[in-house]
């Protein structure tokens, strides 16, 4: 079939994009639309007075001025909402963070005051009105500083600034094990902070109809339902009161799936202006306000028998949750990812402790990955450092550890179940692309240029999600058009092509007929988003189950056309037909449905099991012995996705996945200042981002391994490049440096800090 499922078709969306004709936040401009500024602390810790409000809403222009008092009762404060529990059975400490300061200022960039005037630069002119009086306090930006006695206190419900203490795992077992293993391997890990920088930044246009009591928004928002829930429950309202729209979004990598303060603002803003309210973040905003990412601090440990072999796992994680909790942030570290330590490999028992520090910076939550990067980079840090220190060829024991067909299922410590792998011929396909054997002359070559060459060769693995409910209806008119109707949210993975191609697999209508409706949370009762890696999963159940539906509606029809029993009626996908087992009678779903005149499927999956993609990925880098500059050369991809729906797609994914792992590896951290927690990466001239010149060729290459928990067999793979890319890059510095005998210093590997590690001695 064409336009089915596995065949590369190019995107049809690209068109309206490369074109112009997208739909963006900005875009929206209803008339009498009014202009949101926010003013923000420039503190990080201390209390704050504001005066002048006054006088700021009898600026020209002005409609609303809102400080804390004017909200504080109207609007609850923000928190996280996950299950987590800590080690006695309690919830996280209880911290919430008020949408406007409430007097107390915990970071830069929180926010002081919402102004909304007739343009922009009235709001601006307007806030400058206000006056700013700050009584700075001491503050704090490391974790695990911020955990040691004697450090400034963000939160009295929170002690000692520790959010939570959580573990999962059998400490006695792990412990045994260390106890009589022959080797033992420590390594500290850190993944630094880093910043979300999609395309687009944070938006929100809403208006409030004062006739239907209802508000209707324009988020830039991977969710229009769980965005509508959030906004909601800020408001104190029912879901139902509002309608969410998530237009053309330019990015999101989980940073748009939550909540932040602006939107209930903006929601409340325009119901007392009675008019519609924009806010659109600025560049220099987005650094301060957005949630940022990863920043967890590990010390892990395993231990191995004689021959190699992982008898057991430590882990003891240290968390920065940034001043405030976000939306999922507790989560992030603990029951999204620990449960992951040791990836595919056979893991008799582990033992993992993560504590959340409470700390003057931005607040963090999920970020392509969502933990899972963390995870595994440590736990292939691990494994590289054990090959080392055993003299190990580093390939030749993650062989040895790593589960086999055979072994399946395998349920994990973290109680996950494995149903599909087959790592050695992932292995087998990467060192074949690859030319590993190769790797000897070009590193002489490197050297004869005076050039250090290293390598790596990792293996990942990512857990994505189903959960939670997902639904979809699919529409085709009399005339042929099919409209899809679902609660994933496109963010640029190209979701118009794809799930048009599902379509197309299951009901064999003309693709260039089937059209996208997503990103309205009136159409569906409610949809999942996009977040986890969860779109195709859901997606394509949700959508066979709607063209099942389908199905069984016209069946009646195509019978009566055909003159014989409904049960003697099948359908032929492929053509798109319904037939007459064993004769040449048919009829085709376009002509039941002309004579039906509109015919609706609905489909609805309410659970889903995890599935675990997977792979090897190669990496080989150059470094200049002079500036400690480092190149990556090469970069040999081999995933297992399940079946893969769209190869061009699925290749597209891999490739942005492992550009942003590349990005921590080489040129990505949010730095705060010590002292007074000033953020000294707040915009691209001091936070550096991959450009296409620090890529190689990223090749994708796939290895179907059909997972069992989904009717395709698909596995996701929207964050996995992430996953790799950090630790096969960070692992071929690694390697460059250890045959100079450099120290092997942590990410970002920016040239200095290259040259401090060969210098080091």
């Amino acid at each position: 079939m064409k336009f089915g499922v596995g065949q590369h078709v190019t995107r049809k969306e690209d068109r309206r994009f490369l074109t112009g004709s997208g739909r963006y936040i900005d875009d929206h401009a209803p008339e009498g639309q009014l202009f949101a500024f926010v003013l923000r602390s420039a503190i990080a810790h201390g209390r704050v007075r504001l005066g002048g409000l006054d006088a700021a809403r009898a600026a020209p222009g002005v409609a609303v001025v809102y400080g804390h008092d004017d909200v504080c009762e109207r609007l609850e404060p923000l928190t996280a909402h996950t299950p987590v529990r800590q080690v006695d059975g309690a919830p996280p400490a209880p911290v919430l963070q008020p949408h406007l300061s409430d007097g107390t200022v915990r970071h830069v960039g929180q926010p002081l005051a919402f102004v909304v005037a007739e343009t922009l630069e009235q709001a601006r002119d307007a806030a400058e009105l206000i006056e700013v009086d700050y009584e700075e306090a001491p503050s704090v930006v490391d974790a695990v500083a911020a955990l040691a006695p004697g450090a400034p206190e963000l939160h009295a419900s929170a002690p000692g600034n520790l959010a939570y203490e959580w573990e999962i795992g059998d400490r006695e077992a792990a412990e045994t094990a260390f106890g009589r293993a022959a080797h033992v391997v420590r390594a500290r890990v850190v993944n630094q902070r880093l910043i979300v920088t999609a395309m687009e930044t944070r938006g929100i246009l809403i208006a409030f109809d004062p006739d239907s009591a209802r508000w209707e928004g324009w988020v830039g928002s991977q969710g229009a339902h769980s965005m509508r829930g959030g906004i909601a429950r800020a408001l104190k309202v029912e879901p139902e009161r509002l309608r969410i729209h998530a237009p053309d979004i330019g990015g999101g990598f989980g940073m748009k799936i939550m909540q932040h303060p602006e939107y209930a603002l903006a929601a409340l803003a325009t119901k007392d202006a009675g008019q519609p309210v924009k806010w659109i973040a600025d560049r220099s905003e987005s650094f301060l306000s957005d949630a940022q990412a990863r920043d967890l601090q590990s010390e892990i440990e395993g231990a191995f028998d004689e021959e190699g072999r992982i008898l057991a796992l430590r882990s003891d994680c240290v968390s920065n949750l940034g001043a405030y909790y976000s939306t999922a942030s507790t989560a992030i570290h603990t029951i999204f990812s620990a449960g992951l330590i040791g990836g595919m490999y056979r893991v008799p028992a582990a033992y993992v402790r993560v504590r959340g520090a409470l700390t003057n910076t931005t607040p963090t939550d999920a970020y392509r990955g969502a933990g899972r990067p963390e995870v595994i980079y440590a736990t292939e840090r691990l494994i590289d450092a054990a090959a080392r220190a055993m003299g190990r060829d580093p390939v030749a024991l993650r062989r040895l550890n790593l589960l086999t067909p055979k072994e399946l299922p395998y349920r994990t410590l973290g109680d996950l179940t494995f149903d599909s792998l087959d790592p050695a011929r992932l292995i087998d396909a990467a060192i074949e692309a690859a030319d590993y054997d190769g790797f000897p002359a070009r590193a002489e070559a490197s050297a004869a240029r005076g050039r250090l060459r290293g390598r790596s060769a990792i293996y990942y693995m990512e857990r994505t999600g189903g959960g939670p409910e997902e639904n979809a209806e699919i529409s085709i008119s009399a005339e042929g058009d099919a409209v899809i109707r679902i609660g994933t949210q496109s963010t640029g993975q190209g979701h118009e092509t794809t799930w048009a191609q599902v379509l197309t697999d299951n009901l064999g209508l003309d693709w260039d007929r089937i059209a996208l409706a997503d990103g309205d949370s009136d159409a569906l009762p409610l949809g999942g988003g996009t977040g986890g890696s969860r779109s195709t999963i859901m997606a394509s159940r949700v959508i066979r189950l709607a063209a099942d539906e389908i199905i069984r509606k016209c069946r009646p029809a195509a019978a009566e056309d055909l003159e014989v029993a409904p049960e003697d009626v099948e359908f032929d996908a492929t053509a798109g037909e319904f037939a007459v087992a064993g004769t040449d009678r048919r009829v085709a779903l376009p002509a039941v449905v002309k004579k039906l005149g509109r015919v609706i499927g609905f489909g609805k999956v309410s659970d889903s099991e995890s599935s675990f993609p997977n792979g090897c990925h190669i990496a080989e880098v150059e470094i200049d012995r002079e500036t400690g500059r480092v190149t990556l050369e090469r970069y040999t991809l081999a995933d297992d996705f399940g079946v893969i729906l769209n190869p061009l797609l699925a290749g597209g994914q891999a490739q942005g996945g492992v550009a942003q792992g590349i990005g921590q590896a080489l040129l990505e951290q949010a730095v705060y200042d010590p002292e007074s927690g000033q953020p000294l990466a707040a915009s691209f001239m001091d936070y550096a981002v991959p450009r296409a010149d620090d890529l190689p060729p990223l090749e994708p290459r796939f290895v179907e391994v059909p997972c069992k928990t989904n009717p395709y067999g698909v596995k996701g793979g929207g964050e996995s490049g992430s996953v790799a890319g950090i630790p096969a890059t960070v692992l071929a510095i690694h390697d460059a440096l250890a045959r100079a005998g450099g120290e092997l210093v942590e990410a970002p590997f920016t040239p200095e800090r290259v040259w401090r590690a060969l210098n080091a001695r």
